[in-house]
């Protein structure tokens, strides 16, 4: 009975590694569970937690970890438990956001691999000391460890750790601004995994999701796409919950940033009803995101709610410190900004958004450090030498607000110029439309004409976008200089996006959800989204109301 009870077992397990191997995930969580009951291995715990973590139940999953961790630590097998703790601390840092478990599994991972001498597993606690030191903004100590992975997986010819250190050593170069280097690293990086050189499909997750959170924080929108489009392949045939999440948060982010806002929201909210459970980590980078969309578009107490209580998280430090910024609460903005900076240090991709706000929050609060310019000076020079556009751009804007702030406009006009080139390049609307409006600023004693041409486009990009409060400042400005510019109010259909439009304008024929959606080819669901959007932003109580309410548009503009 106990040898037939064995070779089920046995049977069990083989199946269930046949299925991990293939990423028939439920099937082997079925076999493993059902083995578990048999005989509580450390082998079968393992392979239960790799299979919970792809199927999105990463509390179970982590659970099962460190069952297996501790079984395998009491065989002894300690290469095993080595793997064990390197798969928790990626866990606890990636999709869970818990640094400092995190931490003490790599501490542990270390230990074993020192005491009982397993320098062919090094590699991979290299690899997991880079990812935590790019996590506390120590990229130079991310870079040095990653190469160390690098060199040790070439070494010992493991292809995986190859591929990852890999990938983990463009993403340093990116974060410290020298875009062009990482990128062609993460580019590497991903064509080995996808193409098929790696063992473990876990490998493929986190190439892909370095690479396209370094190509979202780079401006990179076109590359961030392509790779995007790159890893919703492979998730079609794995399905695993976090590189999906990490796709719809930083799709969201770039389609944000490129200006097509309706579709950005919907990628938003995609992320973060995936990331209740199973990824609070980037749940809390999604509603950042979804929290500057919100203030973008002139939304400041949805903003404000979206990231209550998160001004500390490094994902919403920059929203929190704008939405304190609109409070008029300067001196609490550039806290929380100096803060992060004391962190991630003045010389890297993330200091470029910070340094720009604190800029704005110490002329609001009317004490500018004497040093900023040249550290923000500093930023530029960085930004430029390592063709890292956004920092660059977001540098030069900086510059140029300082010298308005100190009394030259003449010559912040230089560096406003530069900036606003940048964002042009980078296909950014709302930074375009903002810097040209701080150009208009800047020209309007000398080239008032100019100015008024300048700040014209500013509020037709503004409008065009939805961005309200932004599209107030352009409107107000060309009125001070004696321009009609009347701005729609804040019911007005003016700041509904170019979809939304088209939709009340259906719901003005008649047209029901199903009939609007095949007019417009989408999902019913996506109409759904749409209408509720129209009769939140126009004030109106129903569908009814929406129809009146074109027949008023209608009427009004034929007179």
């Amino acid at each position: 009975m106990h040898d037939a009870a064995d070779a089920d077992t046995d049977a069990l397990l083989t199946r269930a590694q046949e299925a991990l191997q293939s990423g028939e995930w439920s099937v082997a969580r079925e076999a493993l569970e059902a083995a578990l009951e048999h005989d509580e291995s450390a082998e079968a715990l393992l392979g239960l937690g790799n299979a919970l973590w792809w199927l999105g139940e990463t509390g179970l999953s982590v659970r099962s970890l460190e069952r297996a961790y501790t079984a395998f630590h009491r065989k002894p097998d300690p290469a095993q438990a080595v793997l064990a703790a390197v798969g928790l601390c990626l866990t606890y840092h990636a999709s869970l956001g818990n640094q400092a478990a995190a931490r003490g599994w790599l501490a542990r991972a270390a230990r074993l691999v020192e005491d009982f001498e397993l320098a062919p597993l090094g590699g991979w606690v290299l690899l997991c000391r880079a990812v935590i030191a790019e996590e506390d903004g120590d990229a130079a100590a991310a870079e040095r460890w990653s190469r160390e992975a690098h060199k040790t997986a070439r070494e010992l010819a493991d292809g995986d750790l190859e591929l990852c250190a890999l990938s983990a050593l463009g993403s340093a170069l990116v974060a410290m601004g020298r875009v062009e280097e990482g990128v062609a690293l993460l580019d590497e990086a991903m064509a080995g995994s996808l193409g098929g050189e790696v063992e473990a499909l876990d490998t493929v997750v986190l190439t892909s999701c370095q690479t396209i959170i370094c190509c979202s924080r780079a401006g990179d929108l076109i590359r961030a796409r392509q790779w995007v489009r790159a890893a919703d392949d492979f998730n079609r045939r794995y399905g695993s919950p976090h590189l999906y999440a990490v796709c719809r948060t930083h799709y969201g982010s770039i389609l944000f940033a490129s200006g097509s806002w309706e579709e950005a929201e919907v990628e938003l909210l995609a992320a973060l009803k995936i990331g209740e459970g199973a990824e609070p980590a980037l749940r809390a980078e999604a509603l950042a995101k979804l929290a500057e969309l919100r203030l973008a578009q002139g939304r400041v107490e949805e903003a404000e709610r979206l990231v209550q209580g998160r001004s500390d998280e490094p994902a919403a430090v920059c929203v929190s410190a704008a939405i304190e910024l609109v409070r008029a609460q300067p001196a609490v903005a550039a806290s929380v900004l100096e803060r992060r900076l004391g962190e991630v240090g003045w010389e890297c991709l993330e200091a470029a958004a910070l340094v720009e706000l604190l800029a704005e929050a110490s002329i609001a609060r009317g004490s500018v450090p004497d040093d900023l310019a040249s550290r923000v000076g500093r930023l530029a020079e960085l930004g430029e030498a390592g063709r890292c556009e956004p920092m660059a751009a977001r540098a030069q804007r900086a510059l140029g607000v300082l010298a308005v702030a100190a009394g030259d406009a003449r010559g912040a006009v230089p560096h406003l110029e530069r900036a606003l080139a940048g964002f042009r390049r980078l296909e950014m609307p709302l930074e375009t439309g903002r810097t040209r409006l701080l150009v208009a600023r800047a020209l309007a004693d000398d080239a008032r004409e100019v100015a008024i041409a300048e700040a014209k486009q500013a509020l037709a990009g503004c409008e065009r976008l939805g961005a309200a409060r932004d599209a107030d400042a352009a409107a107000a400005f060309l009125r001070s200089l004696g321009v009609k510019a009347a701005r729609i109010g804040p019911k007005g259909v003016g700041l509904l996006t170019k979809r939304e439009r088209e939709v009340l304008e259906l719901l003005g024929e008649g047209l029901s959800n199903p009939e609007i959606a095949e007019r417009l080819v989408v999902s019913r669901k996506t109409v759904e989204h749409h209408v509720a959007r129209v009769l939140s932003k126009l004030g109106l109580r129903g569908r009814g109301e929406a129809a009146a309410y074109t027949v008023r548009e209608r009427d009004s503009a034929t007179k």
